[in-house]
């Protein structure tokens, strides 16, 4: 990447976070500025924006479970959405091509129904960085919109197949052979350790994943998502996708700035442009009243829509492909490289207020709650265990094990993953599946019964919004919390946490009282 580009970027990027928007904001900005000042993007830029989308694509299917797309919320919500949004976004643009308003008079049937489809995408791009920023990946309604966004990128990819022509190869049954070398490629990811192999492991996967996919004639980007769904159970998949994280970011930070050299805007563009986002509104309320009705909770349904309510790179990808093909005129890929664009804005900048903006109308929106739950909303409280450990990993499960020596079964744990609960289960540990940053699963629940929460989840962000839903819950009981660094330690302090425990520090002191002990034991046997 040039200098400029690097330079632009940082101090754009900087602006939008002192101003408390998220850095993309700003990377979008100085792509246009750039392309404003009449540099022009280059192969590499394009190159680093497309392993940044690979990359992503990887991690998302690191951590998504293949039995969530097949979730009824999931692929009936992501499908009938589409549907209904392009019938009635088509039916918009028709009725504008009638006024005979600029661009849209010249639309036909066909061009008008693609116009449509581009904008019926949610943006892969914008909803995970924005669940990262706010550390709801995990969450109910982090993972039904990750879930939704895998549904709508597989519609994409069918639609680039059949668009371009590519046909997949007859080698493409041989992509099966993959489920056939599982245990080969389990034991090669064992070997390479935890070194700096790990994240070399991550490229080569999901590159050699997209390369394979291409090779075949099939889209490499769904290569590099079902690679990473095909690795989500092996033990190392978190750390891999940990090593991955900078890398990711720092290349998807080419794909916001390619999306601002796409081509320069008239006011007229911008115009259209701004009409096209008048629609955003109407994209939440047709998710909103889809989500209710297949029984989910008016909180999720609410933050699920609230976070896909914006338009799509992949709107992009269409509509630029539509271009080449000659079904719309390339003021068309502007207009929506314009509306993507401030959708991202809008989408980051309402996001920070959707808890506000859902309790303030909540008496309205739970009307729509239908009275029956979906399986995974309901949630039966361990009696007489007033010590709940959240987040079983190494930490939690040592905590767990720990507390559980000394008081039975008065202790149980709490995790959002529902196979390693399962797992759990299994290995007798008395733990069940929740989100704990839902303050709906802390309402439905006896807080009075809990009189201790511990926070064993790693990242700080998590455990801010835990602590939030829990004091928005009146929940009167005590709160540890674990952290890495001293200022994420003096931050949690700050927030009201009862006790938090330096992660390194703490193991550091546990590590030299063992050993002391065990010191003190071999002395007394010697005397």
């Amino acid at each position: 990447m040039e200098f400029i580009w690097i330079l632009f970027a940082f101090i754009c990027g900087l602006s939008a976070k002192v101003i408390s928007l998220p850095p993309s904001i700003g990377y979008l900005i100085a792509g246009f500025v750039l392309h404003f000042l009449g540099l022009e993007a280059d192969a590499s830029l394009t190159t680093l924006a497309n392993l940044g989308i690979t990359l992503m694509l990887f991690t998302i299917g690191l951590k998504l479970n293949i039995g969530d797309l097949t979730k009824s919320e999931v692929w009936q919500g992501a499908l009938g959405h589409s549907t209904l949004w392009i019938v009635l976004c088509f039916a918009v643009i028709k009725l504008l091509a009638i006024t005979g308003l600029a661009y849209f008079a010249d639309l036909t049937t066909s061009s008008g129904l693609l116009v449509a489809f581009a904008l019926s995408f949610s943006s892969t791009v914008c909803v995970v960085k924005l669940m990262e920023d706010h550390g709801e990946m995990r969450t109910r309604h982090g993972k039904l919109a990750i879930g939704i966004l895998v549904m709508q990128d597989i519609v994409a990819v069918i639609f680039l197949v059949a668009a371009t022509g590519k046909i997949p190869s007859y080698w493409a049954f041989g992509l099966v052979l993959a489920f056939v070398l599982k245990p080969l490629i389990y034991r090669l990811i064992n070997t390479v350790g935890h070194g700096e192999l790990i994240p070399l492991t991550g490229f080569f996967i999901a590159l050699g994943a997209y390369e394979l996919f291409e090779l075949v004639k099939i889209k490499g980007d769904l290569g590099a998502l079902l690679a990473g769904m095909f690795l989500a159970a092996h033990p190392k998949a978190s750390e891999i996708n940990k090593s991955l994280l900078n890398f990711k970011d720092l290349f998807l930070i080419g794909f916001f700035l390619l999306i601002g050299f796409t081509a320069l805007p008239t006011l007229e563009m911008l115009g259209i442009a701004l009409l096209i986002c008048l629609m955003l509104p109407v994209k939440f309320v047709m998710f909103y009243l889809l989500f209710s009705a297949l029984k989910l909770k008016a909180r999720s349904a609410f933050l699920t829509s609230m976070v896909l309510t914006n338009f799509s790179e992949f709107g992009l990808i269409v509509s630029s492909i539509s271009v080449q093909s000659g079904w719309l005129s390339k003021e068309w890929l502007v207009i929506l490289a314009l509306a993507v664009s401030i959708s991202f804005v809008l989408t980051n900048v309402v996001y920070r207020f959707a808890e506000h903006l859902f309790m303030e109308n909540k008496p309205k929106l739970i009307k729509y709650e239908r009275s029956s739950r979906l399986e995974e909303d309901v949630f039966k409280q361990p009696c007489d265990a007033p010590i709940v450990v959240v987040g079983m990993g190494r930490v939690g499960m040592g905590a767990y094990n720990a507390i559980a020596q000394q008081v039975g079964k008065k202790v149980w744990g709490l995790d959002a993953e529902r196979a390693k609960v399962d797992w759990l289960t299994t290995e007798h540990v008395q733990a069940f599946c929740g989100d704990a940053e839902s303050r709906d699963f802390w309402e439905t629940i006896d807080l009075d019964k809990l009189k201790l929460v511990m926070i064993a989840v790693p990242s700080v962000k998590d455990t801010i919004n835990i602590t939030h839903q829990l004091r928005l819950a009146n929940y009167q009981g005590q709160i540890a919390a674990i952290a890495r660094f001293d200022d994420e330690r003096e931050q949690l302090e700050e927030l009201g946490i009862n006790k938090v425990f330096n992660f390194y520090h703490e193991a550091g002191v546990g590590f030299a009282e063992e050993s002391l002990a065990m010191m003190s034991s071999q002395q007394e046997a010697k005397a």
